[in-house]
């Protein structure tokens, strides 16, 4: 208790001095918290978008269907049991037919994935009921990444071209009924989505599927079918994620850095200054641990004023951060991010970093103090120091 008094009393008689390392020490606690806020407001919304609009809970794919490699795409599709029939129309899987077809808007060519899905689905986000149909029109909706690419807007007609399951090209004009938003790159660049049962018409492939997405938070095995976990899918967001944290560390450890060299030296300076003090305080009665304890205690209060005073201008940022969102426009630079990242301070974020300043802060601050253990009291007071 007798270190803790004296060293708020210490830290209030430095006057400027004290404010301006809290200052700097609570810049570095504001900013560390707000990186990683951002970074993981990014990672929950980019994996819910791609949930939402791409993946569910899980896919099963066609055993040699590799979304990596076109040429496995035109045989990768199977016949769908009865059971798994069953499951389709009841809502909790949705089967894709994926196959390459190429497009003509405008007489310019384009290559693009035609994904057939059935139109009553509500698994995913994308706007399958515009896609029902009764007056025999071959109807389709794009994402707007998609839109951009071609110059086509909702509305336009355009000549499709395929081939069917026996190798014949065959040609349509496709009427685009709409034009979606989405954040996730994969679902909406070179892809173009029609009616299931249109497309299993078209390819004459009766009841067959490329892969299937399920609902189910517990999915089970289904024979012939590879299923692929969340892991699995969203493995490239993760790591990306990961290499983005990786690269602020760098950022956030200078800034560290930088507050704790500034308490290191007003510790070091305070040492050398107040010889007397410390020789004072040994006289007195005090042991050498007990006269460390005040400079340790005295320099790792900077960072409780320093979260204190972060928290003073903090929260009200956060605060209006989390109202606003951070807007990184609609530039599309290939990967799932939205336009707007809504960061997460998280209580264990929080929490973590309130420890990795206040440990740190107490490192650098018993560092310098140990020479006073090596102090012999007659010099202290004296005013000299070994």
């Amino acid at each position: 208790m007798l270190a803790f008094k004296l060293a708020y009393k210490n830290l209030i008689g430095a006057g400027l001095r004290t404010w301006l390392n809290v200052t700097v020490l609570s810049f570095a606690f504001v900013l560390i918290i707000f990186y990683n806020g951002m970074i993981d407001g990014w990672n929950r919304q980019g994996r819910n978008d791609t949930q939402n609009w791409e993946v569910a809970n899980g896919q099963y794919w066609h055993p040699t269907y590799d979304k990596y490699d076109v040429f496995s795409i035109r045989d990768s599709h199977q016949a769908l049991s009865s059971e798994l029939l069953a499951a389709v129309d009841s809502g909790r899987l949705v089967p894709l037919l994926i196959q390459q077809a190429t497009i003509y808007p405008q007489g310019r060519l384009f290559s693009i994935l035609l994904k057939g899905i059935p139109t009553q689905q509500d698994l995913l986000k994308l706007p399958t009921h515009h896609l029902r149909n009764k007056s025999g029109e071959l109807l389709a909706i794009i994402g707007k990444r998609m839109a951009a690419a071609t110059k086509l807007s909702t509305g336009d007609k355009l000549l499709i071209r395929w081939r069917d399951k026996n190798g014949t090209f065959d040609a349509r004009e496709l009427h685009i009924v709409e034009v979606f938003q989405c954040d996730v790159p994969s679902v909406d660049n070179g892809q173009v989505y029609i009616d299931f049962d249109a497309m299993q018409e078209m390819m004459g492939l009766s009841d067959h599927a490329t892969l299937i997405i399920t609902g189910d938070e517990e999915p089970a095995e289904i024979n012939n079918w590879v299923f692929n976990d969340l892991k699995f899918l969203l493995a490239e967001l993760d790591q990306m994620i990961e290499s983005k944290k990786g690269g602020g560390i760098v950022l956030q450890a200078v800034l560290l850095l930088i507050a704790l060299l500034a308490i290191f030296d007003t510790q070091v300076l305070s040492i050398f200054r107040r010889q007397k003090e410390i020789g004072t305080y040994i006289a007195l009665g005090l042991t050498r641990r007990q006269v460390v304890g005040i400079y340790t205690v005295e320099g790792a209060a900077h960072s409780i004023l320093a979260a204190l005073v972060g928290a003073a201008y903090g929260i009200p940022f956060f605060w209006w951060l989390d109202s606003v969102g951070l807007s990184f426009g609609t530039v599309d630079v290939g990967i799932t991010i939205a336009e707007k990242i809504y960061p997460y301070y998280s209580i264990g974020l929080i929490f973590s970093t309130l420890l990795l300043v206040v440990f740190s802060a107490t490192v650098v601050s018993y560092l310098p103090a140990r020479k006073i253990a090596r102090m012999k009291p007659t010099d202290a007071l004296k005013g000299k120091i070994q």
